[in-house]
């Protein structure tokens, strides 16, 4: 058997999630092409024809790597790469007199799946070659999906120049490749083992009309996943994302930044001291964060287009009822646990009230002396964010 059918299976793997811009949610294609790995199609922001201009360049070598082999071998097919590559690299040099790297990784690429398919040629190697080279193209996808590597993205943002993802996009495209990566690995080791055990029938249903019977169903499953993922997502706060600096770069679901995604957002805190020495609010049992536990003051997230100081000045009127209040920028930092990362902006006020919490948001709201917070440091009764700004920032 050919092995037009694992090269025909990357060129089709194109699992176009549902994009949902009324809720802000861009559900990212992720084409899985042989040489050059997932272009990220975004058809909401260019037309078609300026898409299939900035692919071709990376699509090119392999439909004619499967032209070539089809009519006159893969001995042909490959030296036709080779040279599809050594004309690109040559009109890199030209334009930007650099090597481009990913020129040579794609033909690399199809060296390696050609060299497979020269050597694996006969008769038990014959019937492995369609297993190995899904294990060889499923290797490189969860590279992507599970390092700090993404070779995906970055091919992709070779042919996609102009087009920029936001940090929740990304982490959306990582997981789609996560999902991806172990139904390819499934599939593969069922496409070797196949070769030595059961009715020749299984083995080329597995390599032929099973793949593509797999593939379907899984984006059955993953459009009518995101399907009700957008409405739920349609319900829910959104929450701006940024990067170390401050600088906005995106948006996400609230329970997306809290599910250990790392996706880093912006918040407030706001330390209240008086003479009667800083006050605490108590976290209500229903948080999903630190429930229970006695916190800063003030804390709260930035709400999309909002300023860092009107988000104080909301958090604050909301929390503990402060409407006039004068405050001192500390410091901002990056705090990341388990659940999230947040860079943190720390302001301090000297206010004796009165105060007014919120119900809903605080479950008690006093004064502790500094000598009433140093006993009960490292005692599980403060958030462990508490600490790290009272040890470092405050004391």
């Amino acid at each position: 058997m050919p092995i037009h059918n694992q090269k025909v299976m990357f060129l089709l793997l194109i699992l176009i999630d549902q994009y949902n811009l009324d809720a802000g949610v861009y559900q990212l294609a992720h084409p899985i092409n042989l040489p050059i790995f997932v272009p990220i199609i975004i058809a909401n922001i260019m037309n078609k024809l300026d898409l299939i201009k900035r692919l071709l360049p990376g699509f090119l070598p392999i439909l004619v790597f499967i032209i070539v082999d089809e009519f006159w071998g893969t001995w042909y097919g490959l030296i036709v790469a080779i040279g599809i590559g050594v004309v690109e690299l040559g009109i890199g040099l030209i334009r930007k007199r650099q090597v481009d790297r990913f020129v040579i990784f794609d033909v690399a690429l199809l060296l390696a799946l050609g060299g497979v398919s020269l050597l694996l040629d006969n008769d038990i190697f014959f019937k492995l070659k369609p297993g190995v080279i899904s294990l060889l193209m499923t290797g490189m996808i969860g590279f992507s999906a599970f390092s700090r590597h993404n070779i995906l993205l970055q091919m992709s943002q070779r042919y996609m120049k102009g087009v920029e993802m936001n940090p929740y996009q990304m982490w959306m495209m990582q997981q789609t490749m996560k999902r991806i990566f172990w139904l390819l690995l499934g599939y593969s080791l069922l496409s070797i083992l196949s070769a030595f055990i059961g009715p020749k029938s299984v083995w080329g249903f597995l390599n032929g009309p099973g793949l593509f019977v797999v593939m379907g169903l899984y984006m059955a499953l993953e459009w009518w996943q995101k399907k009700f993922q957008n409405q739920r997502f349609q319900q829910e706060e959104w929450v701006p994302l940024v990067d170390e600096n401050g600088q906005a770069k995106g948006t996400a679901p609230r329970s997306i930044v809290h599910n250990g995604s790392g996706l880093l957002h912006p918040v407030v805190h706001l330390h209240v001291f008086s003479e009667a020495g800083l006050l605490l609010q108590k976290r209500p049992l229903h948080k999903q964060i630190q429930p229970g536990k006695w916190d800063t003051a003030v804390g709260g997230h930035v709400d999309p287009g909002e300023t860092i100081e009107k988000a104080l000045q909301r958090e604050t009127s909301e929390e503990i009822g402060l409407k006039e209040f004068n405050v001192q920028f500390v410091k901002k930092y990056v705090w990341e646990s388990a659940v999230e990362r947040e860079l943190v902006f720390v302001f301090k006020t000297n206010h004796k009230g009165p105060f007014c919490k919120a119900d809903d948001e605080v479950e008690e709201l006093r004064f502790w002396s500094m000598p009433e917070i140093e006993a009960n440091l490292g005692k599980d009764l403060f958030t462990p964010n508490f600490e790290h700004e009272y040890k470092g920032l405050l004391k």
